[in-house]
């Protein structure tokens, strides 16, 4: 068996879907039918007079229903009124007012009858009664004079109209009467005073009725009241003005409003509170009105019934009123008759069943006339409220009447018998669509109709079995319900009516649609006022569904303003205002669904400013001040400030005075004699400070001598032979009356001298003259006023004029602790001797000469300053192997004493720094030559260097050291018996008779012993790395430049970059880029007289760079150079080739006379000179730089001038950069041959080409070449 139901009363949607069909359940038009009536006019029908009346009645029926009207209960024949005529295929009257008739002679009660052969239908009793808008009788009306404070009703009394009028209260300016807790209008239309204030007098109190039918509002003449003022105003308990004594009733029907009145008498204005005795009003159904004096209960029922107590409470007392409230019921239905279609021979039943209060009586019609004297029908039988048919014929057709009746109104239903034999039929149209979204009830309707009533089956599929399961629900009217649709019920479903005359099917269609979902919801924003804020609404649809987004504000349309900005899948709001706060809801709207979210925008501002500043309590020093708080505009007030104005002292400026929590709104604050004060309040909360309020009134305190003397009081000399007193002065508000002045007393300490005294005007200071010399001083300052002096003043010590010491320190000592480090001792001076207050002794000391050097410098004085009775110090930062003097001074507040005399000290020698340079030339197959430059600083006699060195294998590991000592004399040295092709790493130091100092460090390589190949390490007697390394990184330093120059062993080519820094600096090394792939940088626009730190690095070698140097700009200091022009093998060199080139001019001479070529010629030609070449075009270097192929030419002699003299050392001021930019800066030298041998890399010789490049120094022109 099918499952079937009746409709859910739990499913609202459902409901109205099963609402909309019922009327398929009809017998449909083109069937024989009983009349039903469809529309009529309202039982209590208001007409206005001056319209025509329509009285409406509209049936429908098979054949269709003929029409009559009964007037009071008799027939109203419609053809003998020529006013009254009925609409064409109606029954609808309409009653010709505005062609002469009157509306009152049509008063009555109305019935319409619908008649066709199968029954009659009758309509509800339609009372027809015009509406009335009389005028208000005249009276003449007294004025009314009232009390300050008594109570006061004023009366309407409005004409009765049909319906009652509205009332309201104007004056003559058409303007409505304010009210209040104080003054309200009652139910009755009366306007009642609590109490009444003097503003309450006025002429035109006027009382309005406004009669909505007709339109039109009624005008009471004017009422006067007076108020007159009696002091004191008497206060009053709370008196009920209406309702009057304790108790009352009041009934009221089901369904209706229930309103209840208490309005009080009585000062201060009473407050009325409603209770429910033995309950609790009605949650979501009570409603306060007029200012809580009106309670109201919406939609009452029987259980509303019961005792309501107002009561009316001030501070003098209370009273209450009880009103018992009944709660009584016209009838209502609770089954109504319902059509009844059946087929000849069957049963049915008519019910109807009704409430009410009294319960009421139900009678029973058929066709109009009670059933009692209706034509019997034998297949009918009457039960009470029920009507019982059984074996119906086709004559049992009918209309029924039930009518339910107490003394508060009556219902009336019709209900028709229709006996019929036909088949079944479905009304709903074929191949409907239905779409639903997924997880929803989808209902499938099948609207059908037959007699007898035919049975409903469901299929899915064209060639599906039947439905049935729990998943199905079958509705009685035909509908399937699937309450949880799924994607697979997506389909066409089948539905079959049968019954015994017939059998008919429809075919419908269900699609599933995914649902509309939210995905980014708007969220709960806070934004300060005049900022911008955005909502998010991004949403997920079905892609067959075009979704709309519709913005709300507080379920309201946007504003229309363009500060508001829909966009695809947001809203923003631009310059946020305080009406902008609300809640924002974003809804999306499908064909088939909808979803919303919602989100609270809250605007936040600085408060409003606090307003009605209110001074109560005013006393001497004391006041009490009060406020009202403005608005804290969405974010609480943390506190308030309080500030204040003298206006007698400083008018216009304002003081602080206190602060109060944000939770209060008054304070008592302390006052200050002699003060005009004004107040104001501002308001904070997190946001910001409020505008101020505006001050309160002026509030003079009275005057009295001043509470306090000047604050601060010292007594210091300016000269030795005075004494200058000083105070703060009071401020304005703290002189406490007019004629402020201040007492100065003084008198020398520790004598028996009296006190002077001199009173002198508003000043802060005064000056004694004809003092000692720094002689202590009791000292005191009272301040005073024309009502008198301050309390007595507390004395404090002063001293007269300080001068210069006048000894200086005894018995100056120096213990030298080490080479950098002294202490000194001196004798404390007598203190009678400073003349002033002690405040310690200067060192002075400074370097006389350097021990070493035996050279003098330019004196540089240096400070120490020991606070206090000191009488040693230290002198840290000496300079080793030196000669110092000193001096101590003693120092007082007016400056310093005399000098000791000049104590010599010396320094012990130090260890030395480490050498200027180290460098390592000329490998061979067994020995290297060693090259260095003494320390810069050698902080004593240097005694001798250390040499350490030891070998390096191919993986880096390190052989056995060998130690070899050097006389400090020497500044070269040939190392001989090493190993061939190996690597040796070299340590480096000097030495003086304390110690060794620090080493530099080097690395070379012996070259092979295999005749005619070269290691890769050695090329053209030049020491190759094993890896790539930067070394021998130096400096020549000028006042604002330095020339930086390298050596670089590593892979061809190589980019380089200088970084520098000042020494000791935290801050990021400068970096540099060199040109090209040389080996020197010229360093611009350094600081004179600073230490720098410099390394060197290579681009593209991850972490591949020097050590670091450290060099200091200033004056240039020259560097050891070595004459070559007194070396014998120079000499040598330079007759061998002068002779060469003689040989070469006679050959030229000859060649050039025969007019042939020569040998040399042609050697040039072929080899043409590397410095002389231009740039190659292919690679980008200079010619200077050759390939391996030419370096294989380079064990034979090298052209004239072209080859740089071993030693290669500059001055420190000497240039790496172009001689045309630095020619005043660069002191190089040429050889008698015209060679230039200067070198643009400072202390240090120029390293050898590395990789393909010459081993021949590049001449000037090469190195100016290399600058363009």
């Amino acid at each position: 068996m099918m499952k079937k139901k009746s409709i859910p009363a739990s499913k609202p949607l459902l409901i109205l879907f099963l609402c909309q069909i019922i009327s398929a359940l009809d017998v449909p038009l083109d069937l024989s039918q009983p009349p039903t009536i469809t529309h009529q006019s309202p039982k209590d029908y208001i007409v206005d007079p001056r319209e025509n009346i329509v009285i409406q009645c509209e049936a429908k029926g098979k054949p269709p229903p003929s029409f009559s009207w009964t007037r009071n209960g008799t027939h109203f024949d419609i053809d003998k009124d020529a006013q009254v005529t009925m609409k064409p295929n109606s029954g609808t009257l309409v009653i010709n007012i505005m062609n002469g008739g009157k509306a009152e002679a049509y008063e009555g009660v109305y019935q319409c009858t619908a008649r066709n052969e199968r029954g009659a239908a009758i309509s509800n009793n339609i009372v027809i009664r015009p509406s009335r808008s009389p005028l208000w009788t005249k009276e003449k009306l007294e004025p009314h004079q009232v009390r300050e404070g008594d109570s006061l009703v004023l009366h309407c009394r409005p004409p009765v109209g049909l319906p009652p009028p509205i009332i309201f209260w104007m004056d003559n300016a058409f303007q409505r009467l304010p009210q209040s807790e104080r003054v309200s209008q009652g139910l009755n239309g009366d306007l009642y005073f609590s109490n009444v204030q003097p503003e309450d007098t006025r002429e035109d109190y006027i009382c309005y009725a406004r009669f909505n039918h007709t339109q039109t509002i009624q005008q009471k003449q004017p009422i006067s009241v007076k108020v007159f003022s009696t002091k004191p105003v008497t206060e009053r308990q709370p008196v009920l003005l209406t309702p009057t004594g304790s108790t009352s009733t009041k009934v009221e029907l089901r369904g209706n409003v229930l309103l209840l009145e208490c309005i009080a008498a009585g000062l201060p204005t009473p407050v009325i509170r409603w209770i429910k005795e033995g309950g609790e009003l009605p949650a979501n159904r009570t409603f306060f009105e007029n200012f809580k004096k009106t309670l109201k209960i919406i939609d009452v029922s029987e259980a509303d019934s019961g005792n309501y107590k107002c009561i009316a409470r001030n501070t003098l007392g209370s009273v209450h009123h009880v009103i018992s409230v009944t709660v009584k019921a016209a009838p209502y239905w609770i089954t109504a008759p319902r059509n009844l279609v059946l087929s000849p021979g069957e049963d049915g039943t008519l019910i109807c069943r009704a409430n009410g209060n009294p319960k009421p009586s139900i009678s029973w019609l058929a066709n109009g006339v009670p059933i009692a004297i209706a034509p019997e029908d034998p297949s009918r039988k009457v039960d009470g409220d029920t009507i019982i048919f059984s074996h119906v014929q086709e004559r049992s057709s009918a209309v029924y009447q039930c009518n339910a009746s107490n003394e508060y109104g009556y219902l009336l239903a019709n209900a028709f018998v229709n006996v019929l034999a036909e088949p079944p039929r479905i009304l709903t149209p074929a191949n409907k669509l239905y779409q639903v979204i997924a997880d929803s009830p989808a209902l499938l309707d099948c609207a059908y109709f037959g007699s007898p009533k035919p049975e409903i089956e469901w299929f899915k599929g064209v060639k599906g079995s039947i439905l049935r399961g729990n998943e199905y629900v079958f509705h009685d009217n035909g509908t399937l319900e699937i309450p949880v649709a799924q994607k697979d019920s997506t389909g066409t479903y089948t539905c079959v009516a049968r019954n015994e005359l017939g059998k008919i099917q429809n075919e419908v269609h269900l699609e599933i649609k995914d649902p509309t979902m939210i995905i980014k919801q708007p969220e709960y924003k806070v934004v300060q006022r005049y900022g911008q804020v955005s909502f998010e609404c991004i949403i997920k649809h079905d892609s067959t569904l075009l979704p709309t987004v519709i913005w709300l504000k507080d379920n309201d349309e946007l504003p229309d303003d363009e500060r508001f900005l829909v966009g695809k899948d947001n809203l923003t709001i631009m310059n946020v205002t305080d009406k902008d706060d609300g809640t924002y809801t974003c809804i999306v709207n499908t064909t088939l669904d909808s979803v919303s979210a919602s989100a609270v925008l809250t605007v936040v501002a600085r408060p409003n400013p606090p307003f009605d500043l209110e001074l109560t309590g005013q006393l001497e020093r004391s006041i009490e001040l009060s406020w009202i708080p403005g608005d804290e505009n969405n974010s609480p007030i943390t506190h308030f400030v309080i500030e204040y104005e003298d206006g007698l002292h400083e008018p216009g400026v304002w003081h602080y005075q206190t602060e109060v929590p944000g939770t209060q709104t008054t304070v008592q604050l302390k006052l200050s004699p002699y003060v005009n004060y004004s107040f104001r309040v501002v308001a904070v909360n997190k946001i910001g400070r409020s505008q101020p309020s505006e001050p309160s009134e002026q509030y003079l305190t009275k005057s009295a001598s001043p509470d306090e003397n000047p604050a601060n009081v010292q007594g210091i000399g300016s000269e030795p032979d005075n004494l200058v007193i000083t105070w703060e002065s009071l401020k304005g508000f703290q002189s406490n009356g007019p004629g402020l002045q201040y007492k100065v007393s003084w008198r020398q300490k520790d004598v028996d001298d009296e006190w002077t005294s001199v009173i002198v005007a508003n000043v802060s200071k005064y000056i004694v003259s004809g003092t000692p010399t720094f002689v202590p001083y009791e000292i005191k300052v009272q301040a005073l006023n024309d009502l008198g002096y301050a309390p007595e003043p507390s004395e404090v010590i002063g001293h007269s004029g300080e001068d210069l010491p006048m000894v200086a320190p005894g018995n100056v000592q120096v213990h030298v602790i080490n080479s950098t480090l002294a202490k000194v001792h001196w004798d404390p001076v007598p203190l009678k001797t400073v003349r002033g207050h002690l405040q310690g002794y200067k060192v002075y000391y400074w370097k006389v000469q350097s021990l070493s050097r035996r050279s003098r410098r330019h004196v540089e004085k240096k400070i120490l300053t020991f606070r206090g009775n000191k009488t040693f110090g230290m002198l840290p930062g000496l300079e080793p192997y030196s000669s110092y003097k000193l001096n101590v001074r003693v120092v007082n507040g007016k400056g310093e004493g005399p000098a000791s005399p000049d104590k010599v000290f010396k320094t012990p020698e130090g260890v030395p720094s480490s050498p200027s340079y180290l460098k390592i030339t000329n490998p061979t197959l067994d020995s290297l030559t060693l090259e260095w430059g003494s320390p810069t600083h050698p902080n004593g006699v240097l005694t001798s260097y250390i040499l350490k060195f030891q070998p390096i294998n191919n993986t880096h590991e390190l052989g056995p050291l060998v130690e070899i000592r050097i006389p400090a004399n020497e500044s070269s040295l040939i190392l001989k018996n090493l190993n061939y092709s190996t690597r040796y790493k070299f340590y480096f130091n000097a030495q003086t008779s304390v110690g060794s100092g620090s080493q530099i460090t080097e690395e070379a390589v012996t070259i092979m012993d295999e005749a005619g190949i070269l290691h890769p390490a050695v090329v053209a007697g030049k020491v190759q790395p094993l890896y790539p390394r930067i070394r021998n990184v130096t400096t020549a330093a000028a006042e604002t430049y330095a020339n930086i120059s390298w050596e670089y062993e590593g892979p061809d080519h190589a980019n380089f970059y200088v970084e520098y820094g000042v020494a000791g600096s935290k801050e990021d090394w400068k970096k540099e880029i060199v040109n090209g792939s040389r080996s020197f940088f010229v360093l611009k626009g350094l600081t004179p007289g600073t230490a720098y730190k410099v390394r060197v690095g290579a681009e593209g070698l991850s972490g591949f760079r020097s050590s670091e140097d450290v060099f200091e700009t200033g004056p240039a200091m020259a560097s050891r150079q070595v004459d070559i022009a007194t070396q014998g093998w120079f000499i040598g060199l330079m007759c061998a080739v002068a002779l060469l080139i003689l040989i070469l001019l006679i050959v030229c001479f000859i060649r050039r006379n025969k007019g042939g070529k020569y040998p040399v010629k042609e050697k040039e030609d072929a080899h043409a000179d590397p410095e002389i070449q231009p740039m190659k075009e292919d690679d980008g270097t200079f010619g200077e730089y050759r390939s391996l192929e030419s370096d294989a030419e380079d064990h034979k002699p090298l052209k004239k001038g072209s080859r740089t003299p071993s030693d290669r050392t500059v001055k420190k001021e000497d240039s790496d950069d172009s001689l045309v930019d630095y020619g005043e800066g660069v002191n190089g030298q040429f050889n008698e041959d015209g060679s230039f041998i200067g070198q643009y890399s400072g202390k240090k010789e120029k390293e050898p080409a590395e990789g393909n490049e010459s081993s021949e120094a590049p001449s000037p022109v090469n190195a100016m070449n290399s600058f363009v």
